[in-house]
């Protein structure tokens, strides 16, 4: 706890090992009994908040936790809202040299895609953009 006068330090909270989806809208999700507001980035070292709110936000550097992990991953999954909206074959190129199949989809549809390759304990990331 700080002390009077000093400055709060936020940290990067994260819940350090991927899980489940329980659910999705109103602007967030829930998993492991608790709920996050905003997007959600899950790879092999945890689930994260993400930044990215649009699909225009998504970008490589908004991904990078992916390609830091990419030995530990097969899939990529995308959830690019309330829509499906395509990457370009110049933005996946980078996955796909890391032996990374990137699939975009709607944020309901990659939710679910999610938890079935999780179950499956495939090795998975997944990006999603919160929806309302």
């Amino acid at each position: 706890m700080a002390k009077r006068g000093e400055p709060l330090i936020i940290r990067d909270a994260h819940l350090p090992q991927q899980v489940e989806l329980s659910a999705y809208g109103e602007g967030g999700f829930r998993f492991a009994d608790m709920s996050h507001r905003g997007s959600l980035l899950s790879v092999p070292s945890g689930t994260y908040g993400w930044e990215p709110s649009t699909f225009e936000d998504i970008t490589l550097k908004s991904l990078q936790r992916v390609l830091d992990e990419s030995e530990q991953l097969e899939v990529l999954l995308i959830g690019t809202g309330n829509s499906l909206v395509p990457f370009s074959d110049a933005f996946k190129a980078p996955f796909r040299e890391q032996g990374i199949m990137v699939d975009s989809m709607s944020t309901g549809a990659a939710v679910r895609t999610f938890n079935v390759l999780f179950s499956e304990k495939r090795a998975i990331a997944a990006a999603f953009l919160a929806v309302d």
